[in-house]
């Protein structure tokens, strides 16, 4: 693999242009990362890049290399010790992690409460919940049929079936339920308006903190109950609460409807799901490393870190493309191409090394529940508009769709 010189290692070649992030996607490809991103990780998996903010850090590509760095301990999460790598944000300086938010903080912190939730969200336990999943979904397809379409699939599907499973995870009464589906679609909706979104935002860690309290005064069987169990505060508790409502609903909700996007124009992909039940596990598996909708991420070297044959200095923020390495032709074959059968095995979809998402187990269980159930329920599922006018999820950090709105026979 060839590497640009670093003038920081040497004075005997130039060093490399720094290069800005890639963000553009082209024209009529909403399931490939920008086309610039392959380039520039054929040139070097690792290079300078320029921040908005006029830092020169470095941009990892390369699957080897982003793996390598997102297991290194020598590199931070600290949310205040990044540079803000995107653009047209106007952030230059990012503040410390909110109380519960794990993905901004490091060890022996991040230790701590990964150890609390880690035996909370194992491979078993979430398997134990297929059945819920299969319940859930079932009822939203009778309705979905009931209703006839078109309907769109965010709004009757994708969107309600992981916000009911964050639901019964944290125990959230019954009652409740459609309020907190309500605001936790306000949060990230197209239509909403900032004011409209700081509220919701607001409204939601209230209503944790009033969650909290109740599962102190009379516990349940959920997570929140359990961990009331542990020495963590009230604020702790609803903190994680609210991390855990954005880690698990933002993204599963998205790759149910980014991935039944890429299905619908992958018919023949679609096909071979539909008719072979056995293939749910490797579909899931590909469909999260062909999209990779959590697609960029950043860290900082907490000290002089040689990576790759360059020499990273203390202080250097580092963009991770997760989307560009899960597209390395060295690490799978033919990359660029959705193939239901591949072994993905090894892509980074839910990152690695400590800050390994989660939940990614359950993600799993809905994910292998509510595709397969989808097309099978409606064979003959279609766009209801042409693929160019399905509204994409554009500069955010979790890529998707805003709206999917679908048909079959008869509608």
């Amino acid at each position: 693999m060839r590497h640009l010189p670093n003038s920081r290692e040497t004075d005997a070649a130039p060093a490399a242009e720094p290069v800005q992030l890639p963000i553009d996607r082209s024209a009529g490809c909403p399931f490939d990362p920008p086309g610039e991103l392959a380039r520039l990780r054929e040139q070097d998996p690792l290079r300078p890049m320029r921040y908005p903010d006029g830092h020169i850090g470095w941009l990892a590509t390369g699957h080897s290399a982003v793996r390598a760095l997102a297991a290194d301990s020598r590199f931070s999460s600290r949310y205040e010790l990044l540079h803000y790598p995107f653009p047209g944000a106007g952030v230059s300086e990012l503040p410390p992690a909110p109380v519960g938010d794990l993905t901004g903080i490091d060890p022996p912190e991040h230790t701590r409460y990964r150890r609390l939730l880690a035996g909370r969200f194992t491979v078993r336990r979430m398997r134990e919940l297929t059945a819920r999943v299969e319940e859930i979904t079932t009822d939203h397809l009778d309705a979905m049929e009931r209703h006839g379409g078109p309907v769109d699939l965010v709004q009757s599907y994708a969107h309600p079936v992981p916000a009911l499973m964050i639901c019964e995870l944290l125990g959230v009464p019954d009652a409740d339920r459609a309020a907190f589906q309500t605001l936790a679609a306000a949060v990230s909706g197209l239509e909403v308006t900032e004011e409209e979104q700081f509220a919701a935002c607001t409204a939601l860690q209230d209503t944790m903190r009033e969650l909290v309290a109740a599962k102190r005064a009379r516990p349940t069987d959920d997570l929140l109950s359990d961990l009331t169990n542990s020495d963590l505060s009230d604020a702790e508790l609803a903190g994680i609460g609210g991390f855990l409502l954005a880690a698990g609903l933002d993204t599963t909700a998205n790759m149910i409807g980014l991935g039944a996007f890429a299905l619908l124009s992958h018919p023949a992909q679609a096909d071979a799901l539909r008719t072979d039940p056995a293939l749910a596990e490797t579909a899931v598996e590909e469909l999260l490393r062909y999209l990779s909708i959590a697609h960029t991420g950043v860290r900082a070297a907490l000290e002089d870190v040689e990576l790759e044959g360059r020499l990273i200095k203390a202080g250097d923020s580092v963009t991770v493309s997760v989307q560009a390495a899960n597209r390395d032709p060295a690490k799978f074959a033919d990359p660029d191409t959705l193939d239901l059968r591949r072994k993905a095995t090894g892509h980074l979809a839910f990152g690695h090394g400590i800050h390994q998402c989660l939940g990614q187990q359950l993600a799993r269980v809905e994910l292998r529940v509510a595709l397969p159930a989808l097309f099978t329920r409606f064979p003959a599922l279609r766009l209801a508009v042409p693929p160019q006018d399905v509204p994409l999820r554009t500069g955010m950090n979790i890529h998707g769709v805003h709206r999917l709105p679908v048909a079959w026979d008869g509608q």
